[in-house]
């Protein structure tokens, strides 16, 4: 499984105690010095079934300083993957690639009790 997160995120700090509380092994990885590529970004979002907006950070300041409340809706899907692709920060964490596939982006318990022990 993978797990992408950042440092100084206390979600992913909640998150990262879920897994090692509930005994699931992991790779770690820093989605500010390995931010998600296009590619990537593009295959777990059509993998996930989620609408694309939910892989955006709309909390964090990039995505304020970018104003992208009012642009994303008048950009195209690869336009926004690109875009997510060029800021670890622009994308939702934690973001969770498990083995079987499913994708999680954020941390709610009740989702993660569900896709892991469901």
């Amino acid at each position: 499984m993978l797990f992408i997160c950042y440092s100084k995120c206390s979600t992913c700090a909640k998150a990262r105690q879920w897994l090692a509380t509930n005994g699931i092994d992991y790779q770690e990885r820093d989605i500010k010095t390995q931010n998600p590529t296009s590619a990537e970004l593009a295959t777990w979002y059509h993998q996930s079934g989620l609408p694309l907006k939910r892989f955006f950070n709309t909390s964090g300041l990039v995505y304020r300083d970018l104003g992208l409340k009012d642009k994303l809706s008048m950009m195209t899907e690869t336009e926004q993957l690109d875009l997510l692709a060029t800021d670890g920060m622009l994308v939702k964490r934690p973001l969770v690639i498990n083995d079987g596939g499913q994708i999680l982006v954020g941390f709610k318990a009740a989702e993660w009790e569900k896709c892991f022990k469901g």
